[in-house]
């Protein structure tokens, strides 16, 4: 046999470098399987599951922060909550955790309208509303929390929407059953999961994409009362306002470059996983009379609850292009829309995001 005129060490060498090709190759299998189960990890999903998942095992890194979206001229029509081209969806409302362990938040900047609301304690909770051909790109909102008294009243004006909450008082469900909305909680469906890199209740996010597959019916998004165009004269030049709760503040500073309101919560930028720090064009400080919970719902201390009465009227703050504009809110009935007026007239809201803090007067 050929081979043998080599000699034997010809046969040692030839074994050597067949088990070094072996060693060569099957750490390159074990390093391509480790990157694979990273890959998919990092995309929220997990070894051999597909679809949506739980998240990633800590908060993703903040992308960069959009700029605030112009209104382009377009066939499909206008959206009543953003003024922005394209044609109205479904709409979904989340309520959004605003706590300190809560942090950084979810799908926010996606929402079209943003709620900034006193809960007990006098600490905040967000309530964001999602046109459904507007949600967030990883689909996927969050961390959500239990529904409030002010939430029903807010919901109205846009008709039966799908609400999606963690729950809420054993005294409120009843009121939430009988509401005009789609309940959309972890009791009635199963889009929701537990991320990975925070502890209950501070975890839980919602898969808005779902809901609406299993809720297909809610309200199609529609006139609430916003105006959009140019900015009207009268405006004072302000770089940065700050509304206030008794332990929650919100500042807004004016961000030229991005042409938005940069959002600061207590202090500190309110980040997001997915898409920057949080910002709108529009700003409205709605001052509220606020009271507590008229079905006198107590906290687990037994302090009655705080509620924003969003049917009435009061005076308002809009801030839009570096400008404050001090003007007023009106809304006569629960089933009226809010007009936000101005000058004798209504006051007009730069295309784009709206967030709305409903700050006690």
């Amino acid at each position: 046999m050929r081979f043998l005129e080599h000699g034997p060490g010809w046969w040692r060498s030839l074994r050597l470098r067949r088990r070094i090709i072996a060693l060569v190759v099957g750490g390159a299998v074990v390093l391509g399987t480790v990157l694979a189960v990273v890959l998919t990890v990092g995309q929220g999903g997990s070894p051999g599951r597909t679809g949506a998942g739980p998240p990633p095992a800590g908060p993703p890194a903040a992308g960069p922060a959009p700029s605030a979206p112009s209104a382009p001229a377009a066939p499909g029509g206008v959206s009543p909550l953003t003024g922005l081209a394209g044609d109205a969806g479904r709409v979904i409302a989340v309520k959004i955790d605003n706590a300190a362990a809560a942090r950084p938040q979810t799908g926010v900047n996606a929402a079209d309208v943003v709620y900034a609301i006193e809960v007990e304690g006098g600490l905040s909770r967000l309530l964001a509303v999602y046109d459904s051909n507007h949600l967030p790109a990883g689909d996927r909102i969050g961390p959500v929390r239990s529904a409030r008294e002010t939430d029903l009243p807010l919901l109205r004006q846009y008709g039966r929407v799908d609400f999606a909450y963690s729950g809420a008082q054993t005294a409120f469900l009843p009121d939430l059953a009988r509401a005009d909305v789609f309940n959309c909680s972890p009791h009635q469906d199963n889009s929701f999961f537990r991320g990975q890199w925070n502890v209950p209740p501070f975890n839980q996010y919602v898969v808005p994409s779902g809901i609406l597959r299993h809720f297909p019916d809610a309200a199609v998004a529609r006139d609430v009362g916003f105006r959009f165009g140019d900015a009207p004269a009268g405006g004072v030049p302000t770089g940065s306002f700050t509304a206030r709760m008794p332990a929650a503040s919100f500042t807004f500073t004016w961000s030229a470059a991005e042409g938005r309101y940069l959002v600061a919560v207590d202090g500190r930028p309110a980040m997001t996983t997915d898409a920057g720090q949080m910002g709108a064009p529009t700003v409205v400080v709605q001052k509220v009379a606020e009271t507590t919970s008229p079905r006198g719902l107590v906290d687990s201390f037994g302090h009655v609850l705080p509620f924003a009465p969003t049917v009435g009227s009061g005076d308002a703050v809009f801030l839009r292009d570096g400008a404050a504009y001090r003007g007023s809110w009106s809304r006569p009935d629960a089933a009226a829309v809010t007009e936000f007026g101005y000058a004798g007239g209504r006051m007009a809201f730069h295309p784009g995001q709206v967030w709305i803090v409903l700050e006690p007067a």
